[in-house]
Formats: structure tokens, C-alpha cells, sequence
């Protein structure tokens, strides 16, 4: 931490994601609460959130930017003009700022916070409420390598953590971002598979999401998805007559084109709050 700041991290925005992610920091011992400073403009919220968390809270926005080196900006997107106000001139150089806003690019962050100043925008998802989420972030040309390492050592406490070009992160969105609902609905359709076939609602949905789990540790630790398909399924068995049924109803195809939809939308998205 600089000794320039008293606080190595200032939250602007304490909803549910924010929030989910200072969590992360906190248990996993990467800030501790004495390092951190909040801002919501909720007081209610607020004074929560700092409770909960035994974390300080500033007295505005602006007083947040002055005091902390890296400035996390969780508010919602609409919220950003009336947030610009209070950012010129509180942040300067030698900070960081850090934002979440999905659909607000660099570009528009560099206008809100100076020339000059390093950013970071990232697309992190819900799953960072278990600290199983999955980041990627885009950097302007600013931010130094020690910055790149810090914001990986933040978003790492929180799940995987990936950089991207900017122009990537309306993929991200329709993917990691978008991904958990349609894995949801993936698991319940299994669950809801388990009671055609004759199980207990509960039992059958605790196995599906256990399912989802171990199946995403095991590509992540050990090869690809068509490795473990090929692990799994023996010459006329059942995990093969459950495959045909799968392509059958082309559930391949429809995964393909809701994460396709979900990153168009994205991209419109950002284009209207332009």
C-alpha cells in the first residue's frame, strides 16, 4: 500500500455484487478490513455493509477516491453520470480504478476519471457470491504489471481470473456472465430427469448440481470436455443413449446460440448506455 493512502481499496457501490467480491478479499485474507474503505449511497446499506464487514466508511465519493490507491466502482450503469461529477480531479495518476459497470467501456471510464489514470474493466460473474466466479478483465495501457498483479491477486480470491481484449468482454458476458442461468436451467432439467426416472425431487437435485460441480473441477484440472465424454461413455451404454438423446434434441446447438444471443445483447446493451 501506498503511503501515500491510508486505504489500499475503496468500494464505490456496495450491492450485491460489490459487496460479494469484498467478501472475497476479506476471507481470503488478500486486504483486511483496516485496508478498506466503502461508499454507498444508500446509508442504510451502508452502515450495514461497513458492520458486517468492520470495514470504514467514507463520507462521500469523491472523499473515497481521495483516500484510497485503488478506487473498485460497483454502482449500476445508470448510476455512472451522476458518479462522473465527483470523479475528475479526486482521481489522480498514481491510483487505480477498477470497474464492474457491464457495458461502460475504457473509453468512458477515462472520461469520468482523467486522462492518464490506469483502468481496469471486468466482467465478473454471480458465482463470485461462492467464490467460484469467473472474471475477465480488459486494462488500459496504463496499468503497470505490479497493478495487472494486484487486480489478479483481488478477482483470484473470488474465482478464475482471466485477461481479454476489451472488445472480447460481449463474449465474456454471453458466456461466464449470462452462463450460470443456462447452467441452471441444465441442472434442473437433469434434476427433473432423476424424478421422470424415479428419484426424490431433493435427492435428484443434489446429485445434478453435484454433477455440474466435480464436472467443471475435473476439465479444469484435468484436459477438456471431450476427454471426459469419452471417459465416461463405454460402447453401447447408457451415457451413449443419453448423448443421442441430447444431440436428438440439439441441445449442443441450442447452448451455442443462447451464448451467441446473450453476447449480442451485450453489445447493444453498451451501445444504448453510449
Amino acid at each position: 500500500m501506498s503511503a501515500s493512502y491510508p486505504y489500499a481499496l475503496g468500494l464505490i457501490g456496495a450491492g450485491a455484487m460489490g459487496t460479494a467480491l469484498l467478501r472475497a478479499f476479506l476471507q481470503r485474507a488478500v486486504l483486511t478490513a483496516k485496508q478498506v474503505l466503502v461508499w454507498e449511497i444508500d446509508p442504510s446499506r451502508r452502515r450495514a455493509v461497513c458492520e458486517q464487514l468492520q470495514v470504514g466508511a467514507a463520507d462521500s465519493a469523491q472523499d473515497l477516491a481521495r483516500r484510497c490507491e485503488t478506487i473498485l466502482i460497483a454502482v449500476k450503469p445508470q448510476s455512472l453520470p451522476g458518479l462522473v461529477s465527483s470523479l475528475p480531479g479526486a482521481v489522480q495518476r498514481d491510483q487505480l480504478v477498477i470497474s464492474i459497470l457491464a457495458g461502460v467501456t475504457l473509453q468512458r471510464l477515462r472520461e469520468a476519471c482523467g486522462e492518464g489514470v490506469p483502468l481496469v474493466r471486468v466482467m465478473p460473474n454471480i458465482l463470485c457470491t461462492v467464490q467460484e466466479g469467473a472474471s475477465a478483465y480488459a486494462a488500459s495501457a496504463e496499468v503497470s504489471e505490479r497493478q495487472r498483479a494486484w487486480v489478479e491477486a483481488l478477482l483470484g480470491s473470488a474465482g478464475l481470473v482471466l485477461p481479454v481484449e476489451e472488445r472480447l468482454l460481449d463474449a465474456v458476458t454471453g458466456l461466464s456472465g449470462s452462463g450460470p442461468a443456462f447452467a441452471a436451467v441444465f441442472c434442473e432439467a437433469l434434476a427433473d430427469g432423476g424424478v421422470a426416472a424415479g428419484l426424490p425431487r431433493a435427492v435428484a437435485l443434489q446429485l445434478a448440481a453435484q454433477v455440474l460441480v466435480g464436472t467443471g473441477r475435473w476439465i479444469l484440472e484435468h484436459g477438456g470436455p471431450a476427454q471426459l465424454k469419452d471417459a465416461v461413455t463405454s460402447p453401447a451404454g447408457t451415457t451413449i443413449a443419453g448423448l443421442q438423446a441430447l444431440e436428438a434434441g440439439g441441445l449442443r446447438s441450442a447452448a451455442l446460440q443462447a451464448v451467441r444471443a446473450a453476447a449480442e445483447r451485450s453489445s447493444e446493451l453498451g451501445r444504448d448506455s453510449g
